[in-house]
């Protein structure tokens, strides 16, 4: 099991967070897509390290045309020689109206087709085939010489797609390289619901099993030294996980393990702008279901314990200040346990 790291420095910064990063031994390095643009912070990321991958978790596919992303993505391919991965995901129809201006229909669906548009315009730069490629959502078929980069050694890179729902994560799939989980999962789910779909996606493309497709995500990781160290990290924990159970697109989650009622309720705190009091509903068996809680050595091998069943490659999500220098110590214990 790959143990990746997520960029959280400011934009001015990347390059220096991206070294320690690579410096700690991490063996990716993932950025998401908020304030800034997500291809650019990969980029720095790529310039400033050598050996670990580079990844977006996620881009936002439907806030661009394939063609768009098709040409961030392969440059960076270039770029980062070999070492950079496309993580897609849909966001939710209010950020793709709303704050993109972009058209929202039948996300699965138009999921498949972005990434099949993706790898058609990729198979024209890269093999020298004919572009035309006509969908129910997306229709490319110009591309010129003039348009169209040089074929390069490392080609195309690996695509993967964030999803929680069934169909998007049956997508992931059939037409992907492998598949970001949200961190707001659990072991079970992802073994009794996330896995199954994969399966039958794959199945799709002909394929009997997920040897070769990766799986990997990040995991939720509450951890202290001392109880004030542990006491801080479950309050962030706790907050986080309310309110990623108050909207309504993961409740699937919670319903699968009888706690769908919370999720309303949550909700409504949010309308009230009660944000302060969400934490309180996430009890301790809640906490547990969905981290890891303890010391770095008791994290560390609960880790692997949980997830290395079902990933092949893991980030540690932690929502609360801490001491930079446990996290070297959480690591050394997955390794040990690995």
């Amino acid at each position: 099991m790959q143990i990746d790291a997520t960029l959280t420095k400011s934009f001015s910064d990347l390059g220096g967070d991206a070294r320690r990063l690579e410096a700690a031994g991490y063996d990716g390095i993932w950025s998401g897509e908020s304030q800034h643009d997500p291809f650019l912070v990969a980029l720095r990321a790529a310039d400033a390290t050598t050996r670990p991958e580079i990844g977006n978790a996620v881009a936002i596919a439907f806030a661009r045309t394939p063609m768009t992303t098709a040409y961030s993505a392969y440059d960076l391919a270039l770029a980062a020689e070999g070492r950079y991965i496309l993580g897609l995901g849909s966001q939710v129809k209010p950020h793709i109206e709303r704050r993109f201006s972009m058209p929202w229909s039948k996300p699965a669906a138009r999921m498949r087709e972005y990434i099949l548009a993706l790898r058609a315009i990729w198979a024209s730069w890269q093999e020298g085939t004919k572009l035309d490629f006509a969908g129910d959502f997306y229709t490319h078929t110009l591309m010129t010489p003039f348009f169209s980069p040089e074929p390069h050694e490392f080609g195309p890179p690996p695509v993967m797609l964030a999803g929680v729902g069934q169909l998007m994560t049956e997508v992931a799939g059939e037409v992907c390289d492998g598949f970001l989980f949200h961190p707001f999962t659990t072991d079970d789910y992802l073994r009794t619901v996330t896995i199954p779909a994969l399966t039958r996606g794959r199945a799709r493309s002909g394929h009997d099993d997920l040897d070769g497709f990766t799986m990997g995500g990040p995991a939720f990781t509450c951890v202290g030294r001392n109880q004030d160290e542990l006491d801080a990290a479950i309050a962030g924990t706790k907050h986080q996980i309310a309110f990623y159970a108050s909207t309504p697109t993961y409740r699937p989650v919670l319903d699968h393990h009888g706690w769908g009622d919370l999720q309303p309720e949550l909700t409504g705190l949010t309308k009230e702008g009660r944000w302060g009091e969400m934490a309180d509903l996430i009890d301790d068996e809640l906490l547990h279901a969905f981290a890891v809680v303890g010391d770095p050595g008791t994290v560390g091998h609960g880790l692997v314990e949980r997830w290395g069943p079902v990933a092949t490659r893991l980030s540690l999500y932690a929502t609360y200040e801490s001491d930079p220098g446990i996290w070297p110590e959480v690591i050394d214990a997955i390794r040990s346990a690995t």
